[in-house]
């Protein structure tokens, strides 16, 4: 309770601190926007030379600066649009909200140059990689389908399962450990079809932000990384639509205004359509597999000081073979944020959020329904006080209630014989409050440090197995194995009772030193605390994995995490290179006994034991940022593992206790990627990936039991696939541009896995029937794989 108080009056101190600041300062703030859309930007640099004072624009476009009286020359820059320059004379509070005209346009006002996308050396923010939609755009993608996450995976600390896999890994962390947010809200399963495309569709993205390490304090939940992504408000000056026609899947997005200049609706819509040509073949024209979303949004300004927004998102999946087996899966989201802003220097957003992801399975043959998902509802209120040009504080608080459902099961048809059978339902409610400073201590030195603080409860109504000195997991000395122990009771929580409780601190610190304009160091601390557990034993996450939440037997996730790194651009800016080290460790990693058991599981806590997790690296990024060439190299150098020893001295633990790869344990990962304009109507891409081979396990002999050849295992992942590469190249054919014509258009033309690389998804071992021996069976799914597409809007 004092440290509550504590933060508190901190945060008290920090409202009231722009009172203490001389009468001659003066603060200019306002609202930056795209001329042609009215679309509010993300991360513009409004920059003051004469006295070196920066800062850049929100997530809704807001930026406040407060700096002493006088005469200055306003710069703001953004990436694609020219950068705008205007003399000012601050001796009062000013408010300018700006619109900037894209690069290929002319400005009226004055114009420098085109924005630069070299590094940000003076900034204390490091371990965070931005991705613009034009960029991602550009690159090669397997069956044309431009991929978010896909691209996610060229950066440094990055990969993935393999090619088909769900989800992405950060620095040797799972695909569980990382908070994906859509305007905010909780994305539980980020991929449609099994992992070979991500829900988010590119046309309705404005901004996305991946944050590695260093991670702000208003961001907690996940042990391992944040992906942040805002979806466009919306056209509020004119009507205009855009899309896309590709092989397996279309896409159409309209936007415009409601109200001009003061309203605007946002709504996109795409589907795929290769199970249509299933239809074609007598074999399998009952199955399918498709998938379709839908995002939505409406924004409203009230007036100068209240904005209005109301964003959504609906997706899903569905495979099936006959009318034997359908599966169903997907994402819900709906928000209602209202920005305020109670004066020049502190800006306020209050959100509202609900967010539901669900899995449905019918097995007709058996005759039953399955449904399991989890549910939460969100509330959030975040403040940011633009202190001054040297100080600015982020302050908020943050609610979360969630409702799990591990699965219910009823009866499809009469006469099956199943029952229904409901999995006893989880319920938890995790408050929070935190606070962020970004401080320029001196001009060559920056600071950015905060504290979180979460809680956590594991409510009710639920009954709770009792076992025998609180250990659901019994060991075999003589066996040397871990089995199932046996309930000696159960007790009943009431509804709303805490049947556990959690109070962690996460404190939260980075810096940078600045030797030049062109050359920094940065170095960076975060603690991170996980209360929700994907309960999955497999390296890639699939629709079926269930969530649940830390209790009596399962811990919360602590991740400790520090970095260190060198930053510099040189040749005018046209390069740039950021080297990183970072080492991570996790306290309570659920493992899984050997013949662990998740599916429908009534006892989950009976096959989970607590272990933890380490991974450190080198992480490499060349960026050529200017010319008709551009791109980036990056290189990873990393190690990720895994243990869980015994308990007490009697018990030699999982892989005897062992530290072994991690499924995510990838020691190379080398990703280049190139795009050259070669005119206004024709460009290239190109993108190479190399990585080490996932870790596995493959059988180290063979025994004979009952006439059958039995594999025998050797210790956990010490085996590994082979190394996975490929290399795509893309050319774009756009229209010629003509202000006077509206419709423009473009052919995308690609090749994934030019020189048919058979990599291997997993490999398998069977017996074969002539020998009687075991042999390996390699499983690819991708060879050679051309595409086209063709975009427009108007």
């Amino acid at each position: 309770m004092f440290l509550k108080k504590s933060i508190a009056i901190v945060i008290l101190t920090f409202f009231g601190i722009s009172n203490s600041f001389s009468q001659e300062k003066f603060t200019i703030s306002g609202t930056i926007k795209d001329a042609k859309s009215n679309e509010t930007l993300i991360g513009v640099n409004v920059f003051i030379a004469q006295i070196r004072a920066s800062v850049t624009t929100n997530e809704y476009g807001f930026y406040s600066l407060t700096i002493p009286k006088g005469d200055y020359t306003l710069q703001i820059s953004y990436v694609g649009f020219q950068t705008f320059e205007e003399n000012i004379s601050l001796n009062e509070n000013k408010k300018m909200n700006i619109s900037l005209s894209e690069s290929s346009q002319q400005l009226s006002e004055i114009v420098v140059t085109e924005t630069k996308k070299a590094t940000n050396t003076r900034a204390a923010e490091m371990s965070v990689n931005k991705l613009s939609i034009a960029t991602i755009k550009k690159m090669p993608v397997v069956l044309g389908e431009v991929d978010v996450l896909k691209s996610l995976l060229l950066l440094p600390g990055v990969t993935n399962a393999g090619e088909g896999a769900s989800g992405f890994n950060v620095r040797g962390g799972g695909a569980d450990q990382n908070l994906i947010l859509l305007d905010e809200a909780i994305i539980f399963n980020s991929s449609h079809l099994f992992g070979f495309f991500s829900v988010f569709n590119p046309d309705a993205i404005k901004d996305l932000k991946l944050y590695k390490g260093g991670i702000p304090a208003r961001f907690g939940g996940r042990a391992s990384s944040v992906l942040e992504i805002y979806q466009k408000d919306g056209n509020s000056n004119k009507f205009s639509m855009n899309g896309g026609i590709g092989l397996i899947s279309s896409r159409i997005l309209a936007e415009g205004p409601i109200v001009k200049e003061k309203g605007s609706f946002l709504v996109g819509g795409r589907a795929s359509y290769a199970h249509l040509f299933l239809k074609l073949s007598e074999k399998q024209k009952n199955n399918t597999a498709y998938f379709y979303d839908l995002n939505t949004k409406l924004s409203y300004k009230v007036s100068d000081n209240n904005n209005l927004y109301l964003s959504g998102y609906f997706g899903r999946d569905v495979f099936g073979i006959g009318k034997q087996f359908v599966n169903t899966y997907g994402n819900s989201t709906l928000n209602l944020r209202w920005n305020h802003l109670f004066n020049e220097k502190l800006f306020s957003n209050l959100s509202l959020i609900y967010s539901d992801y669900y899995y449905g399975l019918n097995i007709d043959s058996v005759g039953f329904n399955w449904d399991s998902g989890i549910k939460n509802y969100n509330i959030k209120y975040d403040f940011k006080n633009y202190v001054s040009d040297k100080l600015k504080i982020n302050f908020g608080v943050n609610a979360i209630y969630y409702d799990f459902n591990p699965g219910t099961l009823t009866p499809s048809k009469p006469g099956s014989g199943i029952n229904f059978d409901q999995l006893d339902r989880k319920y938890a409610f995790e408050p929070s409050l935190y606070f962020d400073v970004d401080h320029k201590i001196l001009e060559n030195l920056t600071i950015a440090y905060g504290l979180r603080s979460s809680m956590f409860y594991r409510l009710g109504k639920s009954t709770i197995n009792i076992y025998e000195n609180d250990q659901p997991v019994t060991y075999d000395s003589d066996l040397k194995i871990y089995q199932k122990a046996t309930p000696i009771g159960t007790k009943l929580y009431g509804k709303g009772d805490a049947i556990k409780t959690f109070e962690n601190l996460e404190p939260r610190f980075s810096a940078s030193y600045s030797f030049t304009d062109d050359k920094s160091v940065k170095i960076s601390y975060n603690r991170m605390t996980q209360y929700l557990q994907l309960l999955s034993n497999t390296s890639s996450p699939t629709p079926l994995d269930v969530w649940t939440p830390s209790d009596n037997f399962i811990n919360p996730q602590i991740a400790d995490q520090v970095a260190a790194g060198y930053f510099v651009n040189f040749s005018d800016d046209k390069y740039s290179i950021e080297v990183e080290s970072f080492y991570k460790k996790i306290k309570n990693r659920i493992d899984y006994i050997d013949g662990a058991n998740l599916i429908a599981n009534k006892a989950i806590e009976q096959v989970i034991l607590n272990g933890e997790m380490r991974s450190y690296g080198l992480e490499l990024l060349l960026r050529k940022n200017k010319g008709d060439l551009s791109g980036w190299i990056s290189y990873t150098l990393s190690k990720s593992e895994q243990r869980t020893p015994g308990r007490n001295a009697n018990e030699i633990g999982i892989n005897n206790g062992n530290w072994y790869n991690s499924a995510y344990d990838k020691l190379h990962n080398l990703a280049v990627t190139s795009s050259y304009q070669l005119n206004d109507k024709w460009s290239f891409g190109a993108n190479f990936i190399l990585q080490t081979g996932q870790p596995t396990t493959y059988p180290n002999g063979q025994y004979t039991y009952l006439g059958l050849n039995i594999p025998s295992y050797g210790l956990r992942n010490e085996n590994r696939l082979p190394v996975f590469h490929h290399l795509d190249i893309s050319a774009t054919l756009s229209s010629r541009k003509n202000k006077n014509r509206k419709w423009q258009s473009e052919w995308v033309f690609g090749i994934y896995n030019i020189y048919n690389r058979k990599n291997a998804a997993s490999i398998n071992f069977q017996q074969n029937i002539d020998s009687g021996n075991n042999e390996a069976v390699k499983t690819s799914i991708f060879g050679i794989v051309p595409s086209a597409t063709y975009n427009f809007k108007f």
